[in-house]
């Protein structure tokens, strides 16, 4: 598995609470095993504390987004590297053995091995350094805070203009719509305007002008 894959689990922990819309998912157990995912090894391991760890991570995450977001970009490396020191990652070459049975030879890559003391410590040792290889290879500028209000969803931006402002298309087509609207809306008010300046301007008009 590409460590980039491991940048989805920041995005995903990060996406657990909507702060503007005051919801939470990630509240049970139960939530920490969807949130890993129902093929991880993970899920036999989680227990009731690892809710209020995963939570504080969580909290610490949003703000490496916000800081790329804000163009702080100092600052989102710092508290990237905060949390790798916290959380370290002990990296493993591993192969495939279909493929080597495929091809005669294994696909080596880098994956993560799991040596940590909970499953909060394991899930956000992953999530960092996922996000750490693509601030590395794309540019902390590639993570970003979804601009359609109220939605503050995290988002890794892998386009190949650096284009992406939205969590997804539904938040793009919602950001689009009410930009729309609100130019309808200037455009309204500018002809009122201009229609009560010119009835004001024919009512100033002395009778023997007219």
């Amino acid at each position: 598995m590409e460590l980039a894959y491991y940048a989805d689990y920041a995005v995903r922990l990060v996406n657990t609470e909507e702060p503007r819309r005051g919801t939470d998912v990630l509240t049970s157990t139960d939530a920490v095993r969807e949130l890993c995912g129902s093929g991880s090894q993970l899920t036999a391991r989680v227990t009731e504390s690892d809710v209020a760890r995963l939570r504080a991570v969580r909290t610490r995450l949003r703000g490496v987004f916000e800081a790329a977001g804000e163009h702080d970009e100092v600052r989102a490396v710092d508290l990237l590297n905060a949390l790798m020191l916290e959380f370290p990652v002990s990296p493993q070459i591993s192969g495939h053995t279909l493929l080597a049975e495929e091809t005669g030879r294994p696909d080596w890559h880098l994956h993560l091995a799991d040596h940590a003391a909970n499953a909060a410590a394991a899930y956000s040792a992953s999530a960092c350094m996922g996000l750490a290889v693509q601030v590395t290879s794309l540019g902390v500028d590639r993570l970003g805070i979804c601009e359609a209000a109220p939605c503050r969803n995290a988002y890794v931006d892998t386009s190949t203009n650096r284009s992406r402002r939205y969590c997804s298309d539904r938040c793009a087509t919602r950001a689009n719509v009410a930009a729309y609207r609100a130019r309808k809306r200037l455009e309204n008010d500018r002809s009122a305007r201009s229609g009560r300046t010119q009835d004001a301007a024919q009512d100033a008009t002395p009778a023997t002008d007219r």
